[in-house]
């Protein structure tokens, strides 16, 4: 399994399903549990950058789960329950949630709730164009939601390249930037991984739309 991007904890497989749907339209890679158990071993063995918890769950429930979390994590979560008591949602609160939600809930107040958690907590260490994601901090790479293997050179091209959207970037200064002024390779080195990069992330390579080539100058990235 690769690592999650947010952790569904629903009992109800229907609402986790679309909810789960409408998260990894976005680009967001989701995993799901139907219990408290299941959704500790999960989060305990892999991980999330953000936890989406029902309260009412079979085995632990949700406020249990949010106190473990609590213990070792700094983890954003946000309560989505149909417990709307004013005791319930200061459990929630006091316990350390970043948000509660009353079912039922408009699922694009809550999709708008998550993309605001991600763009103040996870700004700096992600950036995004369509659906190629790159993680940062753990130099990872991800096209719609599935991670892509890739070389450290193609990691690092595809980053400048992203980081300068729509900027046309003449081969010399790639090559340099990339491979350094002292290198013993060719510049055909940068056509080359410029191909690679487009099998990877282009839905036609030979179509390219993402990775142009911009003749007699170089190549720009467009999302």
């Amino acid at each position: 399994m690769t690592a999650t991007d947010i952790l569904i904890v629903e009992d109800d497989k229907d609402i986790a399903r679309i909810l789960g749907d409408f998260l990894k339209d976005k680009g967001y890679i989701v995993t799901i549990a139907n219990d408290g158990d299941r959704a500790m071993h999960l989060f305990e063995k892999y991980g999330a950058r953000l936890v989406v918890l029902d309260i009412m769950l079979p085995g632990q429930d949700g406020f249990a789960i949010l106190s473990k979390i609590r213990k070792d994590s700094n983890t954003p979560v946000i309560i989505v329950s149909a417990k709307d008591s004013k005791e319930d949602k200061l459990n929630g609160i006091l316990g350390g949630a970043d948000d509660y939600i009353e079912k039922p809930y408009d699922i694009d107040i809550l999709l708008a709730k998550i993309d605001g958690i991600f763009k103040r907590r996870y700004a700096m260490d992600e950036l995004v164009a369509g659906d190629i994601k790159i993680d940062k901090e753990g130099k990872a790479v991800y096209f719609k939601g599935n991670r892509v293997d890739v070389t450290i050179k193609e990691y690092e091209l595809l980053l400048l390249l992203m980081e300068n959207p729509g900027k046309v970037l003449d081969k010399e200064y790639l090559f340099r930037e990339i491979w350094g002024t002292d290198s013993e390779s060719e510049q055909q080195t940068l056509t080359v991984h410029i191909k690679w990069l487009r099998s990877k992330f282009e839905e036609d390579p030979k179509k390219p739309v993402h990775f142009q080539t911009v003749w007699g100058v170089g190549y720009k990235f467009v999302v």
